[in-house]
């Protein structure tokens, strides 16, 4: 969903019907190769010279966790071990360090209360051991990581949205940081808010930044879904809460399907049903469609709305499953005839 810079030509926007549909389970053209543990939360590095060549980032929830990088048929190329408990993982283009614009992929790492930063694609470390964040958090659990999405406004300011296992229901459930260069081409973190408005019924881990509405998505499980403005200068206000109803059990991942810079979809996890439900990306997000797909209780979900060579002429869907794997479907898959497909540049 963060794929800014890439231009393309596109459709009209998304179809305005509020009846879901609900339709057969769709299958995946690949499964990953199995995380050692606990697979959790996908992300994608799109490559800017050849997108056939892009990789899936994958997390490995456990103790003894990992990043892994896969190719799109779901082969691992890399991995990176010694994590404690990583949860969430995203990507953001573009991060000025030693003066170079630099992909950047930051990892939750739920044990040590701290952001894990890489370099893109190498994974390499530039986060000088980890960034503290929740500092001064003393309620248990109040600093245990969870859900993570990254921001680019209209500068180039990059932001990480963060979430934990539990906090206040007062507000100020989600703090946002300022990524930067600290002057020696490893990232540091400014903290400039906290916001969110949280039940208190599960938990808040999926968290899905519009980067071109600027919007941020959270999923309070068990309730719905909330919206608020990503650049913290328009205010803390709720803008909506939807898809709160239709959901077996917990809503989980989210992620963002665009049509065209404000068209598109949203895709939600109906974890306990092993269904997305998919909304439309312009309020009031009306319900357009329900997928059952094949991953196994759905944490975390990527979707990639461009060309990605032959296997996704019309982009990629991924999904966690409880396996130890990432479901991977072409696009038009998960459309059927009830939505729409973006068209490649010509």
């Amino acid at each position: 969903m963060k794929h800014s810079y890439l231009a393309a030509l596109l459709l009209l926007g998304a179809c305005q019907s509020q009846a879901p549909v609900s339709q057969q389970a769709v299958k995946p053209l690949f499964v990953t190769e199995p995380v050692a543990h606990d697979s959790d939360d996908p992300a994608v590095w799109i490559n800017p010279q050849d997108a056939s060549q892009s990789l899936i980032l994958g997390t490995d929830k456990d103790a003894d966790g990992a990043l892994y990088a896969f190719d799109l048929s779901g082969k691992i190329k890399q991995t990176v071990k010694g994590l404690q408990r990583p949860n969430n993982v995203d990507i953001e283009y573009g991060l000025p360090l030693n003066g170079k614009p630099t992909d950047i992929a930051v990892v939750t790492e739920r044990i040590t209360h701290k952001l894990r930063i890489y370099s893109l694609p190498d994974l390499k470390p530039v986060d000088n051991g980890g960034i503290d964040v929740f500092v001064g958090e003393t309620a248990p659990e109040f600093r245990d990581l969870m859900g993570i999405s990254l921001y680019k406004n209209p500068k180039g300011v990059i932001y990480a949205i963060v979430g934990r296992k539990t906090g206040p229901t007062t507000g100020g459930y989600l703090w946002q940081y300022e990524l930067a260069d600290n002057g020696s081409g490893q990232v540091k973190a400014t903290l400039v808010r906290k916001f969110g408005t949280y039940s208190g019924k599960k938990e808040i881990e999926s968290i899905a930044v519009d980067d071109k509405l600027g919007y941020v998505y959270y999923s309070d499980e068990g309730v719905g879904v909330r919206k608020y403005y990503a650049d913290p200068a328009k205010g803390d206000r709720e803008l909506a809460l939807f898809a709160t109803d239709q959901f077996s059990e917990d809503h989980e991942g989210i992620s963002l399907y665009e049509l065209t810079d404000s068209t598109g979809y949203l895709l939600v996890s109906d974890q306990g049903a092993n269904r997305f439900h998919v909304f439309d990306r312009q309020a009031p997000h009306n319900r357009l469609k329900i997928v059952d797909v094949s991953a196994v209780q759905s944490d975390g979900s990527e979707t990639v709305s461009i060309p990605l060579g032959k296997d996704f002429p019309h982009g990629l869907f991924v999904a966690m499953s409880t396996d130890r794997t990432f479901h991977l479907y072409p696009w038009e898959a998960i459309a059927g005839k009830e939505l729409k497909l973006r068209q490649a540049a010509r």
